[in-house]
Parts: structure tokens; C-alpha cells; sequence
């Protein structure tokens, strides 16, 4: 296989703590000999385990991005035994045009692992991140949020997986981060996710959704801050303890903890994200916005838990999930 086109213009091996960029040349309209300039920071003491934190995946979620961009700044050699990798924008056309997806390719990162020297742009990084990066790390964590088309309670996840040993190592991390929530995840699509490479490889992998609506607040911003320190400190990278405060632990054991819509129109929320629900309670109506007159059509709630997870914002269209529901474990 040919060569990453990406080049780092930092030593990933030396000690001590480097600030540059991940370097794509890009040939475009406005910069015949351009790059794609992802900002990266490596952080390096000595021997110990190596931590990958990646955020804006997707590039409409902020909070990776904050907690990223802070920690890069303040962190110092002297702090870590072992070695941290930071890239606070990892799909970064993306997060520098504020959408899910590259305004370059149209192309959604969690989507295409293990990605192509010779693809597109967005391809292309997936290629660096899975035959560079991703081999070094022993723990990688990928905070995510909903972005703007989804809105979710905080939580931290992990998925299921066919090595029990590593499963539960990547659980012992999940409830380290500290989030409000810990979740066995059910993901509706796994192909090409970022997610998956990491795991196939052994990797131990923590994910979140942490808020939602295409920005942060203090309090998403502040449990990512916080949530990537007690992860750190889980594996030894950090010195002294995980702040454990109390996370509830849930799990998703079937497609039944998701409703999808099979209309189209505006979306009438009949229960709040945290609330308990049971097994046919009306989770959402959907009226139709075409004409005045028709009755509006209930979308109920397949079993009992919590609901965490809906669409956002107001319209919603056909095959949109209308909300998510995670089962106390």
C-alpha cells in the first residue's frame, strides 16, 4: 500500500511537549500547492502507556474540541508518565465550517475507516489515523456530542464486544470518565466507524455524547474537561485518583431502545431527556406541517427506562430518530 500523504511536522516519539500539525497537501481553487493543517499536540515523559484524544469527529461537537484545545494548552511534560496524543479537531474541514461532515468531500469520518491514501481528503485522514496513530495508543477516547440534528443526556459509552477482557476494560474506563451516565452502546451502524478500527485492533475505547444542539455549555464543556483528566489518571498516564461523582449505569440490550420516525413534519416532545419511561408511554407526536385538519401521529416508547437520547431540532423528516432509551443495567 502506498505511503499516508499526511506528514506530522513534530517527532510523535520525542520526550517532552510539542505543539504542530498533521499535513495534508491539498491542491484547491484558492491554494494550488495548499494543505489541510490539522493542529496536533504530543506530550511525552519517559515509559508508560500512550493515551489518543480526538475530538470534532464530527465537526458540529464542541466539547471535544474545548476540553482538547484547554488541555493542549495547559499541559506540561512534567505531568505525564507515558505519552498523550491531542488532536482537538480530527475531521478539521469539518469543524472549521461548523458541519457533521468535510465541506471538501462531503465525507463523515466515523464513516470511513479504515479510510485511503489515494481517497479523498477526509479518507485520507482516516488513513494516518488508522495505520499511524491508532497503532500507538493503548487507550482512545473520542468525545462526541449530537451535534446540530441531535440532543442526548451526558453520557460516556463503551460497545460490546466479542473479547469479554477487553469489554470490561474499556467499561473500567467509561465509568472512570465520570460521566453522568455510562452506557453499553448499541450503535445503529458500526461499518466504518472510528470506534470499531480502534477496537479490531485491541485498542481500549471510550465514546461519548455529551449534550447536543450544535453547541456546549459550561456544564457538557466541564464533565469533557473533567472526564478526560479522570480517564488519564484511570490509566496511570495522570498521577492521583479519578474524581468519581455518581454515574448512572445503563445499557441498550436490543434495536428496541430506538424509535424512528416514519413521518415527516414537526416533532411535540411529550417527555424530557432523564425521564423514566415505560413500554408504550408517547415519547413524541409529529404533526403535519402540509396542511391544518389532521390528527398528529404518536410515536411510543418500545420499553421502559430512560430516555437519552431525541432529534433536534424542531422539523423532523422521514427516518430521523425521534428518541433513544437506555435501560438501568
Amino acid at each position: 500500500m502506498r505511503a499516508s500523504p499526511v506528514t506530522a511536522t513534530l517527532d510523535l516519539e520525542a520526550d517532552g511537549i510539542q505543539h504542530g500539525f498533521l499535513k495534508l497537501p491539498h491542491s484547491h481553487d484558492a491554494s494550488a500547492w495548499g494543505a489541510v493543517m490539522i493542529p496536533i499536540t504530543v506530550v511525552k515523559r519517559g515509559e508508560g502507556p500512550t493515551a489518543l484524544l480526538t475530538g470534532a469527529n464530527h465537526g458540529d461537537e464542541y466539547e471535544g474540541p474545548i476540553s482538547l484545545f484547554d488541555l493542549a494548552g495547559r499541559l506540561t511534560a512534567a505531568e505525564v508518565t507515558g505519552r498523550v496524543i491531542i488532536v482537538p479537531a480530527m475531521n478539521y474541514p469539518a469543524f472549521r465550517a461548523a458541519k457533521r461532515t468535510s465541506p471538501i468531500d462531503g465525507g463523515n469520518m466515523n464513516r470511513v475507516f479504515p479510510g485511503r491514501p489515494d481517497g479523498g481528503v477526509t479518507e485520507k485522514i482516516a488513513d494516518y489515523f488508522q495505520r499511524v496513530l491508532l497503532p500507538m495508543a493503548d487507550l482512545v477516547v473520542d468525545i462526541h456530542a449530537g451535534g446540530k440534528t441531535l440532543e442526548f443526556v451526558p453520557f460516556a459509552a463503551a460497545h460490546r464486544l466479542d473479547d469479554t477482557d477487553q469489554q470490561e476494560k474499556a467499561m473500567a474506563a467509561v465509568e472512570a470518565f465520570g460521566a453522568p451516565y455510562s452506557l453499553m452502546l448499541l450503535e445503529l451502524d458500526s461499518l466504518g466507524m472510528y470506534d470499531t478500527a480502534a477496537e479490531e485492533m485491541g485498542k481500549i475505547f471510550v465514546s461519548t455524547e455529551l449534550g447536543g444542539g450544535g453547541s456546549a455549555t459550561a456544564l457538557t464543556a466541564g464533565i469533557a474537561k473533567r472526564g478526560v483528566a479522570n480517564v488519564l489518571k484511570h490509566a496511570g498516564i495522570f498521577s492521583g485518583a479519578p474524581e468519581h461523582g455518581r454515574s448512572i449505569r445503563l445499557d441498550m440490550p436490543d434495536g428496541d431502545c430506538y424509535v424512528m420516525s416514519e413521518t415527516a413534519g414537526l416533532i411535540e416532545y411529550c417527555v424530557e431527556l432523564g425521564d423514566t419511561v415505560c413500554a408504550g408511554d408517547v415519547l413524541a407526536r409529529i404533526h403535519d406541517v402540509e396542511r391544518t385538519g389532521g390528527a398528529p401521529v404518536d410515536y411510543h416508547a418500545k420499553r421502559g427506562g430512560l430516555f437519552i437520547g431525541r432529534h433536534f431540532p424542531g422539523l423532523i423528516a422521514l427516518g430521523d430518530p425521534v428518541g433513544v432509551i437506555g435501560v438501568p443495567a
